[in-house]
């Protein structure tokens, strides 16, 4: 059974940075893709950030609204992975979660592509 838990969410102003990591366990060997997605008040679930990794090369996925201020990384044992959001601005408040177990072939924004999601860590961005 796969478990996330997410952690490094808080509030901070507008402009400044947070780190989010979610440890992953029960990950099958055969697909370690995870990815972030965050939920605002009166909002559907966003896909945030993907990653994937496979033969030494990675595949990094972002949404267009956090292409170069997000980034997203995994350790080596693939069962950790982090964002890294810089330049933080108010619409980025939310509920961030982790998500694995993602089904072959389906898109990686959509949130019914994953079996398995974290409790999630809420980010608060004050103008």
């Amino acid at each position: 059974q796969v478990q996330l838990v997410e952690s490094g969410g808080g509030s901070v102003q507008s402009g400044g940075s947070l780190r989010l990591s979610c440890a992953a366990s029960g990950l099958p060997d055969c697909n370690k893709y995870m990815a972030w997605f965050r939920q605002a008040p009166g909002k559907e679930r966003e896909g945030v950030a993907g990653i994937t990794s496979s033969g030494g090369s990675a595949w990094l996925l972002y949404a267009d609204s956090v292409k170069g201020r997000f980034t997203v990384s995994q350790a080596n044992s693939k069962n950790t992975v982090y964002l890294e959001m810089n330049s933080l601005k108010s619409e980025d408040t939310g509920m961030y979660c982790c998500a694995a177990d993602k089904q072959p072939g389906k898109p990686w924004p959509s949130p019914g592509s994953y079996h398995s999601w974290g409790q999630g860590t809420q980010v608060t961005v004050s103008s």
